[in-house]
């Protein structure tokens, strides 16, 4: 199972997350933001921002390998490819 490391800066209207995945021997390296309504929105405050992202990378590594996750998105971008997220990230946390 991949490690999943996050670190957070808060900005004024949102959040930005410097995120990296271990497997195996090897790693990659994602830049994430979000909006402070859409984290809302996604938990209501049932999870920490932290937790959201890296649940996020969950779902995603179920879906395709860490190389094809964009190195620099917005945390909605998700969607665009996985229609499911938006419904299934709040049952996951």
């Amino acid at each position: 199972m991949a490690e999943i490391d996050v670190q957070t800066t808060e900005k004024e209207d949102g959040y930005e997350f410097r995120v990296t995945v271990r497997e195996a021997s090897s790693e990659t390296r994602h830049r994430v933001t979000l909006n402070k309504s859409d984290y809302e929105d996604l938990v209501g405050g049932k999870a920490s921002p932290e937790e959201l992202v890296r649940e996020s990378f969950r779902f995603l590594l179920e879906r395709e390998p860490k190389e094809s996750i964009l190195g620099s998105f917005d945390l909605l971008v998700i969607n665009r490819y996985f229609p499911e997220y938006r419904a299934r990230i709040g049952e996951r946390l």
